[in-house]
């Protein structure tokens, strides 16, 4: 594993949202190195979950039509949400729901490596934060496939790392919400 003390997250970029309602879609892009195959493994397949994504899977999230149990990791409470895999044309698109929001996965071949666009749904309240969470998952995500692992860091975990903060706030300014600490 490598060490984690030395990741510094980059600034806030990839990311934009469409507002409408209570929920805003978020939508993220990131360029990897990895091939759409070894991109669509880490997606779906429960022990590379488990390395990197906010929630563990206690089944493959590979074949549209299954059933799995997505348990989110550092609730303050058990937190496990029944999905149920809408779409999964291998390795291009991955569709279904966490906690009740959309998750969109786009995969498109990029030289030798991959354009990775996650389109989620996250109530407005908590957009920014949301999207540097993913920003984080999408950093450790990188270094698992390059085979430098940095160990997953969710949920209050991330919170605390050097950069949640900074990250939180260049979303939240970059999408025109409050910035994180002041009142509403």
């Amino acid at each position: 594993m490598t060490d984690r003390a030395q990741y510094t997250p980059g600034p806030a970029s990839g990311a934009q949202v469409r507002k409408g309602g209570e929920n805003w879609t978020l939508i993220l892009v990131r360029e990897l190195r990895h091939s759409p195959e070894k991109v669509w493994q880490a997606l779906t397949d429960p022990a590379q979950l488990h390395e990197w994504a906010p929630f563990d899977a206690d089944g493959s999230l590979g074949t549209a039509g299954s059933t799995v149990k997505l348990t989110t990791v550092g609730a303050p409470t058990p937190h496990v949400t029944e999905t149920t895999v809408t779409r999964a044309d291998a390795p291009k698109v991955l569709e279904y729901k966490w906690g009740g929001n959309d998750m969109r996965w786009e995969l498109e071949a990029l030289g030798g490596g991959t354009r990775l666009t996650l389109w989620t749904s996250i109530n407005r309240r908590f957009i920014a934060m949301g999207a540097a969470g993913w920003h984080i998952c999408f950093d450790v995500l990188n270094h698992l496939l390059s085979g430098t692992p940095l160990g997953r860091t969710v949920g209050p975990e991330a919170m605390k790392f050097p950069g949640f903060q900074r990250l939180n706030a260049e979303y939240a300014q970059q999408f025109g919400v409050e910035s994180p600490g002041r009142p509403k």
